[in-house]
């Protein structure tokens, strides 16, 4: 568990894995482009079907080599032997400019399909409640989208065509084979059934091996995200050698993960490949008997008879051998799978409504809210914050601050009571428009890679470069940017690491003052800037927001004596609401919190 009782990603409870859904569910994509799909069985059937013609050629040619041998050259076997040669290298030719054609469209197909994967899987990701990353780590999240999606790439563009072109060439043989000698495939009686029973075998007792390589693979990733994000604090407290052996031993559990599934994995092809010998070997030694007592049965048939054999004892000792693949590809779709089809944010009421003017009253009706279900947070939470007015929350670390500000954009649904906005119930308005009422700066800053002013301007596309600048004015940054090489076109390194944290967190009150939001929430929003800067900050957003609701989470309580209403807030429930003056002279909470910041 975590400081807020949520799941932590490595106890997630993992369902058994479900081959039928993640072959559903591929389907699903590879029916999206099911004309390629066509062409391609299409040209798998003429490529393979072409290729099974040569054994019974050169069985001809055989016999034809035999009567030559045995007899007198003739002009006329010599012209069949020309003829059957030709047509088998053309045969061949075709064959081969087909399974070309068709790598090159699986290749193209795969592309699509991985390229859609991904794009629902980042769009599902952008739907998905709050709460679902709280139980899985940015790591973990980042491997399904990578490594389990170029997985799945690997398969669909090499596994799917091997299949394909094992089946019908599986089937294909078996047709020769049966119109040569039924009585010579009776040996595939005792030793196709022996090969099917070692691969189930093998399948059954893998699949869990492939699952747990791509979890402990998923969780290897998530440690390793955290730690780099970390890798200050880590110098910090010198605890260098702590977090190597954490991570070796993730390592050695993705590792070892990865052996045993690889290992086992690749017993399968060798041990298929030696029934196919033994098969081979008990076509040539009844072959040789029945050379001897059919006459009807001739050496180019027994020739074309083991080539098909070889035909079709190869493409299953080639499934084998791309067995691993495929469980590596099943276990890495389910992990997939599993993320797209995540349950989204619940949709909006159908008649949900829309929000054109916010006026900003916001009222908490006996709220009861937690994380998980047996841990409650808020118990019975009641205040009410005008319109236009300052609203500051106050209280320990955990206490429920950061909790209240999270229910208010309905980054979570409570369990019981309402919350209501300008008089309506949040449920009942679009979470959009909800969402947009509100400006937000948060303790921990978010920039991404690009310039200076496409971060303020981040949510407001139509803001002009004059906007921006007077937005960095009000938040007392301007004179930094100014400074920068490019200015406003500075282009920040991914996660602005090429400045400062507290410029970092300037930059995001600018883009927080340039939002057209009547409500604006700050958690702990000045906490990395010196408090001579935090004055200056102060000031400017009062006169900014005027006629704006404001809710402030503070630890500084100096920096909200001026707020209309503070809310000192105490394991989930507030214990003192008033102005700043009237709870220093209660003596109570309040007062043992600011005055404990002074001693």
């Amino acid at each position: 568990m975590n400081s807020r009782g949520r799941m932590s990603s490595t106890k997630v409870k993992e369902k058994p894995k479900d081959v039928k859904y993640v072959l559903r569910r591929l389907w699903d994509y590879m029916y999206y482009y099911k004309w390629w799909l066509l062409l391609a069985l299409a040209l798998t059937i003429l490529a393979n079907l072409f290729a099974l013609i040569g054994p019974v050629l050169s069985g001809h040619i055989v016999d034809d080599i035999k009567t030559l041998i045995v007899g007198e050259a003739n002009s006329v076997i010599l012209k069949d032997i020309f003829i059957y040669t030709s047509l088998m290298l053309g045969f061949y030719i075709l064959s081969s400019i087909f399974s070309y054609v068709l790598a090159i469209i699986m290749m193209k197909m795969s592309k699509k399909i991985v390229y859609k994967m991904r794009a629902d899987t980042f769009s599902r990701l952008m739907s998905l409640p709050i709460s679902f990353f709280d139980s899985y780590q940015t790591g973990d999240i980042i491997s399904r989208m990578s490594y389990d999606i170029d997985t799945i790439n690997t398969s669909l563009s090499s596994d799917l065509i091997q299949i394909c072109t094992s089946a019908i060439t599986i089937v294909g043989s078996l047709i020769m084979m049966i119109i040569l000698s039924p009585l010579l495939v009776l040996v595939f009686a005792v030793t196709i059934p022996i090969s099917l029973l070692f691969t189930r075998f093998m399948l059954k007792h893998t699949q869990k091996m492939f699952r747990a390589r791509s979890r402990t693979l998923g969780e290897l990733n998530g440690f390793s995200e955290e730690m780099i994000t970390g890798i200050k604090p880590i110098k910090a407290y010198a605890t260098k050698d702590k977090v190597l052996a954490n991570f070796d031993e993730y390592n050695t559990k993705a590792t070892t993960a990865a052996y045993k599934a690889e290992f086992y994995g690749s017993i399968t092809g060798p041990g298929v490949n030696f029934v196919n010998n033994l098969s081979l070997s008990l076509v040539c030694m009844f072959g040789s008997i029945l050379l001897l007592t059919n006459p009807n049965f001739t050496v180019g048939n027994l020739a074309s008879f083991v080539q098909y054999s070889r035909r079709f004892s190869g493409p299953i000792n080639e499934i084998a051998n791309i067995f691993v693949d495929i469980q590596s590809a099943l276990a890495a779709g389910e992990r997939v799978f599993k993320l797209i089809d995540a349950t989204p944010e619940p949709l909006d009421k159908q008649d949900a409504i829309s929000l054109e003017e916010v006026k900003g009253d916001v009222e908490f009706k006996h709220v009861k809210f937690g994380y998980n279900p047996d841990r409650t947070i808020i118990h019975d939470l009641n205040f009410e914050a005008l319109a236009g007015k300052n609203i500051a929350i106050v209280g320990p670390t955990g206490a429920g601050k950061t909790t209240i500000v999270s229910l208010l954009m309905r980054f979570y649904d409570i369990w019981d009571g309402e919350i209501t906005l300008d008089g309506n119930n949040i449920t009942d308005i679009k979470r959009a428009d909800l969402r947009k009422s509100y400006a937000m700066v948060l303790q921990d800053t978010w920039l991404f890679q690009g310039s200076v002013y496409e971060n303020i301007k981040y949510g407001k596309d139509d803001a002009t470069l004059d906007d921006v600048i007077n937005a960095c004015k009000a938040a007392r940054v301007d004179g930094f940017v100014s400074r920068l090489k490019e200015g406003y076109d500075t282009v920040l390194v991914e996660g602005g690491i090429n400045i400062s944290k507290g410029q970092k967190q300037l930059l995001t009150i600018a883009r927080a003052m340039l939002l057209d939001a009547n409500m604006l929430i700050l958690d702990e929003a000045t906490s990395n800037v010196d408090t001579s800067t935090e004055v200056k900050i102060q000031e400017a957003m009062k006169d900014l927001m005027v006629g704006k609701t404001c809710f402030i989470i503070a630890h500084r309580l100096s920096t909200i004596k001026n707020a209309d209403l503070i809310l000192v807030v105490k394991d989930g429930d507030i214990v003192e609401m008033g102005k700043h003056q009237e709870l220093l002279n209660n003596k109570g909470f309040y007062h043992q919190l600011y005055y404990s910041q002074f001693e």
